[in-house]
């Protein structure tokens, strides 16, 4: 695989707030990764950097280009959706696709009105009159519709409610992503993104704190339900993280032997949020 996204000591400081601090990851083609970080984190500065959305520090290539010197080369390859409608309020649903038809050179009129065709939104209603669900249906349809290779999400699904989130993400798998595209997203409902992701990266304060493959981490991470008369030959193990369920403790280990930690108790493989919550301890405090 080669990499479409590569960083090397990317930075970004805000006055005396750092942002990204020198920061070393590359992306692969026909990925989809979380960036996953608390508010404040870094994650937006970071997309920013890769759509030329900002200045930054350091060395950044996404498909081979520089985002700083070719970004218009680079737009008609990356396609962005935002956690805020972009679209004005005024304007009519066939209005948009008119510009988006007339400004970018990979954008089907077939595909973007066959998706909406699926939908409640018909061509002569404006923006104000959609619901903030049929917006963001009205954002994917445009973008599922542009042939670009890496796709963007900042918070795609942000004040949706499930049905909603459940059906963006099954037309973003089903309609849009295959092995020659990558998407990014960014999200707080970890949860909902897990089962499509195939890589993941946490940042906190500006800082990459964990980069690995789903089966890289199914391989490293597990967590074992110990009864109390085990707790401390548990803990003699350094465990990540211990919560407190049902009288009994869960504890979250990375790297110990799985055969070691199925002689304490019930092995289970931890979530994203599970995972999320044991690298960003004290993160709130």
């Amino acid at each position: 695989m080669s990499a479409v996204v590569h960083a090397r000591g990317l930075s970004k400081s805000y006055g005396a707030t750092v942002a990204l601090n020198a920061v070393n990851f590359e992306i692969e083609t026909g990925r989809i990764v979380g960036l996953i970080g608390p508010n404040g984190a870094g994650k937006t500065t970071a997309l920013k950097a890769i759509l030329g959305l900002s200045e930054y520090d350091g060395e950044l290539s996404v498909l081979g280009l520089d985002p700083k010197t070719q970004r218009p080369a680079l737009m008609e390859q990356v396609c962005f959706i935002a956690d805020v409608a972009v679209l004005p309020r005024w304007i009519r649903v066939g209005q948009a696709i008119d510009f988006v038809a007339g400004v970018h050179p990979r954008f089907s009129r077939t595909k973007c009105e066959a998706f909406l065709a699926n939908t409640k939104i018909k061509p002569q209603m404006r923006v104000r009159e959609l619901s903030k669900g049929m917006i963001v249906q009205l954002h994917l349809a445009l973008v599922m519709a542009i042939d670009a290779r890496i796709l963007v999400l900042d918070e795609p699904t942000l004040g949706l409610d499930i049905l909603y989130r459940k059906t963006f993400y099954e037309n973003l798998l089903s309609e849009y992503f295959d092995e020659n595209k990558t998407i990014i997203v960014t999200t707080h409902q970890v949860e909902e993104v897990e089962h499509i992701l195939t890589d993941l990266i946490f940042i906190r304060n500006g800082e990459l704190v964990l980069n690995a493959s789903m089966d890289e981490i199914s391989e490293r991470y597990a967590e074992v339900m110990v009864n109390p008369d085990k707790a401390d030959a548990a803990r003699a193990l350094g465990p990540l993280n211990e919560r407190q369920i049902f009288g009994k403790s869960i504890f979250l280990y990375d790297g110990v032997d799985k055969a070691r930690l199925a002689e304490l108790g019930e092995l289970h493989k931890p979530s994203i949020a599970d995972l999320f919550v044991a690298t960003m301890k004290g993160t709130y405090a």
